[in-house]
């Protein structure tokens, strides 16, 4: 599987924004109009944009819908943030995004999703976010007492890939946490995307060197602390 370095484009009240540790009152970036913002990556090079609608994951319903499926006609996407409904998946899917994104009903109802993912295999990505080494739901507020290995060998029968965040450094461009990475890759068969805390050239070819197949950028993106025609050489 081709390595991937993918921009994350978050939602919140129309705008394109990042957050600190996923926390909505800790705002560090905030842009007008995401089709233009999308459409920015795209032109740089970007086969593949990450798009989260943060009022859908606070909220439990996507919000953000129109939005993303204007994004969707620019290239590939894949899409998560309050969809817990699979008729609400089904209805992106079907509307032109590539995969969607399922963290708090992957965690509710296993036996659901399963049977969602073989009628769409290759479609549907589980959210494995974890604080504190424990995965958590509800827009990374209500925890559980599944660990991240545990979550993903749950689903080691579907034809489905693990997007593996780490809260504890999400948003603080400070570097990653390549143990944890390294766990949870080592620990799956599935492919594994890495989200959080990615902020250099170096962390991206770490996160490669483990046996991931993508990494989503954000932060480091917006704040300008790593260009991502510099990434993109690491897609292989």
């Amino acid at each position: 599987m081709v390595f991937r370095v993918i921009p994350a484009v978050d939602l919140k009240g129309g705008k394109v924004v990042r957050l600190v540790q996923g926390r909505r009152d800790k705002v560090t970036v905030e842009i007008d109009n995401p089709l233009e913002v999308a459409k920015v990556w795209v032109k740089k090079g970007a086969k593949c944009l990450h798009v989260v609608d943060l009022d859908g994951a606070f909220g439990g319903k996507l919000v953000h819908e129109d939005v993303i499926i204007k994004i969707a006609e620019l290239t590939e996407v894949q899409v998560g943030g309050g969809i817990r409904d699979l008729k609400v998946a089904e209805r992106l899917l079907n509307a032109g995004v590539d995969r969607i994104i399922l963290g708090t009903l992957a965690v509710k109802d296993v036996k659901a999703v399963k049977r969602f993912a073989k009628d769409y295999p290759g479609r549907v990505m589980i959210a494995v976010d974890s604080k504190k080494g424990k995965v958590v739901v509800e827009g990374w507020i209500k925890n559980t007492e599944l660990t991240p290995v545990e979550l993903a060998k749950l689903y080691e029968d579907c034809e489905v890939s693990i997007l593996y965040t780490n809260i504890d450094v999400e948003g603080l461009v400070s570097g990653i946490n390549i143990e944890r990475v390294r766990e949870v890759v080592e620990s799956t068969t599935l492919p594994v995307y890495v989200a959080g805390g990615i902020s250099s050239l170096d962390d991206v070819r770490a996160v490669k060197r483990c046996g991931a197949v993508g990494a989503i950028i954000g932060s480091a993106l917006y704040t300008g602390k790593v260009r991502l025609e510099e990434l993109l050489g690491e897609e292989a």
